[in-house]
């Protein structure tokens, strides 16, 4: 087979031909071209390098401070196989669509959803699929669903560094994400794989966010880091990366969001993110 078959030239290409190659030099894009009716501005990605560190819940936050800032906001829930936002901000499906597009659904305050759950009949069922499938509605996400215009979007990607993903960083211009991570000394690694694959794929880096750091006695207020002490402000030292916020657990926000009222809550210790994103 050929060295380069994108060439002009390419059945009598080889290996010291390619090397001036203008194709090699200027790799072909794989972004998708964004749905004709939608305008996005800016396009955030919020990342984990595991599951299970309230990774939707501070998308979730990030996107109810910007609406409140005056924002057009929209949330991408590009976690198929675990979908929550729709919950979160208590809307049910179906989505209106035509022949040739699908409509992201407003919440209460005007956030503009899409995710698997609004596309499905039994929203409880469980999207039993393969990477390439679920890498494939992604993409639809973008190139398929009518955002209108936004300032802002944020991806709820899936956890790890795996297919979809991979798939979100090479289809779609993600202008920086932000890593999500928890307290215990398994951090380091967490963020490091996120950071890396961030990096591999050219994107920055905006900060981290850490969850779960600790909840407040109701009686007292003493702090109590039930995770253990916190290392995330080691962890984005070397790798010279801000942390935006050390997020409390909270009751009423995780009641908030089990009934769907979640465009009803306040974060302020993400009030660093917020600044940064503005």
């Amino acid at each position: 087979m050929p060295e380069n078959s994108t060439c002009s030239s390419a059945s009598s290409c080889t290996k010291e031909s390619c090397e001036g190659c203008s194709s090699k030099n200027n790799p072909q894009s794989m972004i998708e071209p964004i749905n004709p009716s939608s305008s996005v501005k800016k396009v955030i990605g919020v990342v984990s390098g595991k599951g299970g560190v309230g990774k939707s819940f501070v998308t979730a936050s990030l996107a109810v401070a910007m609406r409140k800032a005056g924002y057009e906001v929209g949330i991408m829930d590009a976690d198929i196989t675990g979908p929550s936002i729709p919950k979160m901000f208590g809307l049910h499906g179906p989505a209106y669509g035509t022949d040739d597009e699908i409509f992201a659904m407003p919440a209460k305050d005007g956030t503009k959803i899409m995710s698997i759950n609004l596309l499905m009949d039994d929203e409880e069922a469980p999207v039993i699929w393969r990477g390439p499938v679920i890498g494939g509605a992604v993409k639809q996400f973008w190139t398929d669903v009518n955002w209108g215009d936004l300032d802002y979007l944020f991806v709820d990607m899936p956890p790890g560094t795996g297919d979809v993903p991979l798939t979100v960083f090479q289809s779609i211009p993600v202008d920086g994400i932000i890593i999500v991570t928890s307290p215990q000394e398994l951090v380091q690694l967490i963020v490091k794989k996120a950071y890396n694959m961030a990096e591999m794929m050219h994107i920055p880096v905006l900060g981290i966010v850490e969850n779960f750091s600790y909840i407040k006695c109701p009686d007292c207020g003493r702090e109590m880091k039930i995770f253990g002490e916190s290392q995330v402000d080691k962890a984005a030292a070397e790798l010279s990366v801000p942390v935006f916020g050390k997020l409390p657990i909270d009751p009423e926000l995780a009641k908030a969001a089990d009934e769907g009222r979640f465009h009803e809550t306040e974060n302020p210790h993400l009030a660093a993110a917020i600044d940064a994103l503005k």
